[in-house]
């Protein structure tokens, strides 16, 4: 299994950044995606995620308006585009699989990427 993310780097306030995580491994379109974010310091939190057919989309409200989650089960890659970006958005974003089945819960998380807002 593996969960590869791509796309951080360093934007001015107000740019914007298109984080992909691609995955590999297990039966993408069976998942809920998530993507989390954790700042220094900070406890991780949820920034958005969306469900396994891409129908459910759910939004932190720090993000909300701002960010946009998007899957493509055919390319097993699940994307946030990230506008209007502020430094309080500046963290290691990561991404989640997650299927909970038969009372069992997968959880698969890639190793993060870095986004750094400032000028």
């Amino acid at each position: 299994v593996q969960l590869v993310e791509s796309g951080g780097g360093l934007v001015q306030p107000g740019g914007s950044l298109r984080l992909s995580c691609a995955a590999s491994g297990f039966t993408f379109s069976r998942y809920a995606m998530s993507w989390y974010r954790q700042a220094p310091g900070k406890e991780r939190e949820l920034v958005a995620a969306i469900g396994s057919a891409g129908g459910s989309r759910n939004y932190a409200d720090s993000v909300e308006g701002r960010f946009t989650i998007s899957r493509d089960n055919a390319q097993r890659t699940v994307y946030l585009q990230m506008n209007s970006l502020n430094p309080e958005d500046t963290a290691v974003y990561s991404c989640n699989a997650r299927l909970v089945e038969l009372r069992r819960t997968y959880d698969y998380w890639g190793q993060g990427t870095q986004v750094t807002v400032s000028s």
